[in-house]
C-alpha cells in the first residue's frame, strides 16, 4: 500500500465519542477505512483481480475477434494476472522513503505540503495555501505544530500505528480481489509513459464480501490501464453502480454515480531509484457518516520526488522540513 496523504475526515466523530455506544466505536473504527479517501486507496488495488474475458457479442455471449496488435485473450490474462502479482509484492514490501510535494485541491481551498517519509511514518509541513506562502501567523501555527509533535513521540507513534492497521486491511482485500471481479480487454492505447493494454471491469455478481472493507466491491466498475512493459496499472477509473450501505446503513452510506481517477507512475527518473508511486488522484464522492451527509471533490497531486536515507526518525524530517523554511 502507498504512503500518501491520509485524510483526517471522519475523526470527529472519533473525539466526540463519548455518547456512543462501544460497540458502535468499534465498528466505526472498521468502517473509517472505507470512508473518504482511506477507501479510495483501497480502490487503487481493485484492478488487478479476476479473471479476463474477451469482448463478447451482447446476443449470444461468444467472444470476438481482436484486431491490429490488441492481446490474444490468454496474453490478456497473463498480463492481468501478472500485475496482480507485482502490485500485491509492491504492497507487502516496503520502499525506499521518499519526500515529495503535495498539492491538493477543493472547491473552496487549495493546499501545499511537504512530505517526508520515515521509519516513524510520514511528516507533513504545509508551505501554500491557494498557491500562496504562509503569512507570519500561519507560518508560527505550522512551526508550533511540529514542535509539538517533537516533543511527543506518542502521537506520532499512534499515526504509524494507524498507517500500519490501513496497511494490513488493504492487503486483506488485496488478497479478496481475484474473486471480485471480472474483466474484459478493450485493446491497446497510448499512455504517458508507453503503450498500454485497456481493460473494462464488474463486478462479479457471485463474490460474496467477507467484511466491511471488501462489501464495496460489489458495486464498483470502470476500466484500468496496464503498462505492459512493467506490468504495473498507471490508471484507473471507477465509479458506484449503486449505493453501498456500511453495517446495514446503520454506519454510513456511498452514494450512487460517485467517481475516482487515480493515476501511477514511476518515479525513477527523478529520484534514481526506480519506484511507482501515485502522481494523480480525483474523487467526486457523496455519501453518509452514521448521521451527518458528506460530500468530496477533491484532486491530489504527487511531485517532486526524491530519495530519503532509510531508517531516518520522524525527529530528523522535522528539523529538515524546519530548515526548508528559513
Amino acid at each position: 500500500m502507498r504512503r500518501h496523504s491520509i485524510s483526517d475526515a471522519g475523526k470527529s466523530l472519533e473525539r466526540k465519542g463519548g455518547g456512543v455506544p462501544r460497540a458502535t466505536k468499534l465498528l466505526w473504527f472498521r468502517f473509517k477505512l472505507i470512508t473518504v479517501c482511506r477507501f479510495f486507496i483501497l480502490l487503487l488495488l481493485i484492478p488487478w483481480a479476476a479473471p479476463v474475458s474477451s469482448q463478447a457479442d451482447a446476443g449470444n455471449g461468444q467472444p470476438v475477434s481482436l484486431a491490429g496488435d490488441d492481446l490474444p485473450l490468454a496474453q490478456a490474462q497473463a498480463l492481468v494476472a501478472r500485475a496482480l502479482s507485482n502490485e500485491l509484492k509492491a504492497a507487502q514490501n516496503p520502499t525506499r522513503p521518499l519526500r515529495y510535494q503535495l498539492r491538493k485541491i477543493s472547491p473552496r481551498l487549495s493546499t501545499t505540503k511537504e512530505i517526508y517519509e520515515t521509519k516513524d511514518g510520514a511528516v507533513a509541513r504545509l508551505v501554500a495555501i491557494n498557491d500562496q506562502p504562509l503569512s507570519e501567523a500561519d507560518e508560527q501555527k505550522e512551526e508550533a505544530r511540529l514542535n509539538a509533535l517533537l516533543g511527543d513521540p506518542g502521537k506520532q507513534h499512534h499515526r504509524k500505528q494507524s498507517q500500519d492497521e490501513d496497511t494490513a486491511r488493504a492487503l486483506k482485500v488485496l488478497r479478496a480481489l481475484p474473486s471480485a471481479f471480472v474483466y474484459r480487454y478493450a485493446g491497446s492505447g497510448q499512455g504517458l509513459q508507453g503503450k498500454v493494454e485497456k481493460f473494462t471491469f464488474l463486478p462479479d455478481r457471485n463474490f460474496s464480501p467477507s467484511s466491511i472493507e471488501t462489501q464495496a466491491l460489489t458495486q464498483i466498475a470502470g476500466e484500468i490501464w496496464i503498462d505492459a512493459e512493467h506490468e504495473r496499472v498507471v490508471r484507473l477509473e471507477g465509479h458506484l453502480l449503486e449505493d453501498v450501505n456500511f453495517g446495514w446503513g446503520i454506519l454510513g452510506r456511498l452514494n450512487k454515480g460517485g467517481w475516482i481517477v487515480i493515476e501511477q507512475a514511476d518515479v525513477g527518473p527523478a529520484t534514481g531509484i526506480g519506484q511507482w508511486r501515485m502522481v494523480h488522484f480525483q474523487m467526486v464522492m457523496s455519501g453518509r457518516v452514521v448521521f451527518k451527509n458528506k460530500s468530496f471533490d477533491t484532486t491530489e497531486d504527487e511531485s517532486r520526488f526524491a530519495p530519503l536515507p532509510a531508517g531516518m526518525s520522524y525527529q530528523q524530517a522535522i528539523v529538515l522540513l524546519g530548515a526548508e523554511v528559513k
